[in-house]
């Protein structure tokens, strides 16, 4: 089956400045990347539409916000079926200080990223996700000690690779 990519070199050039800096005027992107501005504008709108750009957000520094602790949660559950999972993925999906949440393979079912301020505050956190919930086996924590490295952005030059 031979289909066609679904972002060239120039969309490709687009997204990487766009991931450093998502407010970087499309005149500039346009001569960075040999472009007409409105050429830039057209693709930049049909990445959009497409879903390879799914959102235009600010990344907060959650230090700089005093939410200095980063924490690792690893859920591990009694039963993965749906009906008794679904309280527990909406508690997560409605909870703000949960940033990131996957489901996994292995011993644990859920991996999920959260920040706090405290520990006070992460202790009501997993009050919140999962007192009373008798799905939930068992949780394990593991707290961040630094930051190596923190960012979304998705490697570019390999998207074609696979091809």
């Amino acid at each position: 089956m031979n289909r066609e990519p679904l972002v060239d070199p120039f969309d490709e050039a687009i997204l990487a400045i766009l991931q450093s800096n998502n407010l970087t005027p499309q005149r500039e992107i346009a001569d960075h990347v040999h472009l007409s501005p409105a050429a830039v504008q057209r693709r930049i709108r049909r990445l959009q539409d497409s879903g390879v750009i799914a959102s235009n957000v600010a990344v907060l520094d959650p230090e700089a916000l005093g939410r200095p602790l980063t924490i690792f949660i690893a859920v591990q559950l009694v039963n993965e079926l749906d009906a008794l999972t679904a309280g527990f993925r909406a508690r997560v999906a409605a909870e703000p200080a949960v940033q990131q949440c996957y489901s996994v393979t292995g011993d644990t079912d859920y991996l999920l990223i959260v920040t706090a301020s405290d520990m006070q505050e992460y202790q009501a956190l997993t009050r919140r996700l999962f007192d009373g919930d008798q799905n939930i086996q068992r949780f394990t924590t593991s707290i961040a000690l630094a930051t190596l490295k923190r960012g979304l952005q998705l490697p570019l030059a390999q998207s074609r690779a696979g091809s």
